[in-house]
């Protein structure tokens, strides 16, 4: 075999192993019974060691040194660059580390959850702090004297720093918060009342996700505290919740996971098991996961089909007809959860967790303090206090597992969507008449053509570019925002 056959065949071996270490954390999430916790940490460690020891395999940088990227196609030579990157990264971080971090985040997991429903900030500090020391040495590792941040970044969207995101969202923000300020001034859509059995929801959001084509054959829903995807090509599962008083809660929850099962679905099987097998980045991730929940499924043909639905599922659920419930789903609403904000506020509670977990990682911010700054940044951009430590710090799981970086690709998300479903309805014009009876083939057909199919070819702005004919850019989002909501408030 040749050096790049002999490359890819070790690389399939190594991609299949990651794919076994993610139904692990799948398990510990849906299915592990609790006191498992401190043997799973131990499994993780193990998995994660043996991955770190492929992916920093001397004879990859043979291979690699051996290969002339000048002879392969361009599939070759994007294989190329995602296994060239990981080696090159994977090699600056110590394998003792790399697997300190795997045990120290999968034990994080149970404490964060337990503090959560104990409302228990104390708890869960001691564990944090080891969180944050370990990810702070990867960070420095991974910098090499740059900046600690961007290389945790980098990790979730590659090409892309703090300072283009600190910009981005410096632009974003002043039309946001006239937004939002002119939308809460207003008079309010009806808001939903009464309570929802969570059977029956489950019911109904099985046929949500058939309605945009997640595949039941190689995919399945659970419960969680915590809804997420996981795995790719012939095995993606989702996870949803339910809350009786909030159905919507459970319904695009669901459908905003089938968002990123789709793209992991859709990409073309010859990529099945390689590093351009899955998605590129989280940011162009998360556009597939918001499109789909917002532009798509919280649009008035979408929820006009949802709407009967729901009275066929539940009866008469006091409102009164399809226009009035297109406004009830997309009510803004004072509130502390990110993934329950509307499409309004989404973007500031994303600014916050930046801001914060920015100057934790830079060591700015100490994590004694981190719940004061929360709170303190919370009342400065929401107007009101935060209640309770499960509304507040200890919402997101993403920082005792050690996802520092993450956060703001959720908003670049947003903005990729935006510009996807710009380019979107130019391509179909008759969308809506489609959605409106619950048909989305054109618009997730359109996704999978242009976008999800191509797995990890492209990097993540050019994915977008080629997907849009434009380079990405916020104004496309803040124009539907302004126009979507605008309408609904009559502003």
């Amino acid at each position: 075999m040749s050096a790049y056959e002999q490359l890819m065949a070790f690389s399939h071996t190594t991609e299949a192993l990651g794919q076994v270490a993610g139904r692990l954390g799948w398990d510990q999430e849906a299915l592990m019974p609790q006191g498992a916790a401190p043997q799973r940490a131990e499994e993780m460690a193990a998995m994660e060691s043996v991955l770190h020891a492929r992916r920093t395999d001397p004879k990859v940088g043979a291979w690699l040194a051996e290969i002339d990227p000048a002879q392969l196609d361009d599939v070759g030579r994007a294989q190329l660059r995602h296994i060239k990157k990981s080696f090159e990264r994977t090699s600056k971080v110590p394998a003792d580390l790399a697997a300190e971090i795997a045990k120290v985040t999968s034990r994080a997991q149970g404490i964060w959850a337990q503090a959560r429903s104990d409302e228990d900030v104390a708890a869960f500090l001691p564990t944090l702090k080891e969180v944050v020391g370990l990810k702070r040495q990867e960070g420095q590792a991974l910098a090499a004297g740059g900046d600690v941040y961007d290389a945790m970044i980098d990790d979730y969207e590659p090409e892309m720093t703090a300072a283009e995101i600190a910009a981005m969202f410096d632009a974003m923000r002043p039309r946001l918060v006239a937004l939002r300020a002119a939308v809460l001034a207003a008079e309010a859509p009806a808001k939903l009342s009464g309570t929802f059995v969570s059977d029956k929801q489950m019911a109904l959001t099985a046929k949500l996700a058939k309605s945009f084509g997640y595949d039941f054959d190689h995919g399945r829903i659970d419960c969680v505290t915590h809804p997420f995807c996981s795995g790719s090509g012939l095995d993606v599962r989702i996870t949803t919740r339910t809350s009786e008083s909030d159905p919507f809660n459970c319904f695009y929850s669901t459908i905003h996971e089938v968002g990123h099962a789709a793209y992991e679905q859709g990409i073309h099987r010859d990529y099945l098991l390689t590093p351009i097998g899955h998605g590129v980045s989280m940011g162009v991730h998360e556009s597939q996961s918001r499109i789909y929940e917002n532009q798509l499924g919280r649009g008035r043909a979408y929820t006009g089909w949802l709407y009967e639905q729901m009275k066929a599922e539940f009866g008469d659920f006091g409102i009164a007809d399809a226009e009035a419930f297109y406004g009830t789903v997309n009510r803004v609403n004072d509130g502390y959860i990110r993934t329950e904000a509307d499409e309004v506020q989404y973007n500031l509670h994303i600014m916050l967790r930046f801001d914060l977990e920015r100057a934790l990682m830079l060591g700015d911010l100490a994590v004694d303090d981190l719940e004061a700054a929360w709170n303190d940044r919370f009342a400065a951009d929401f107007g009101y206090a935060v209640d309770k430590p499960s509304n507040g710090v200890l919402q997101d799981v993403h920082w005792s597992v050690g996802l520092f970086g993450y956060f703001p690709t959720y908003s670049l998300g947003n903005v990729y969507a935006g510009c996807l479903n710009e380019a979107l309805r130019k391509a179909v014009p008759d969308l809506d008449a489609q959605l409106a009876q619950g048909d989305t083939s054109a618009a997730t057909g359109w996704l999978r053509e242009n976008l999800q199919q191509h797995g990890g070819l492209r990097e993540p702005a050019a994915t977008i570019a080629h997907a849009t004919g434009m380079a990405p850019s916020g104004e496309p989002l803040l124009a539907y925002l302004e126009e979507k909501f605008g309408d609904i408030y009559k502003l």
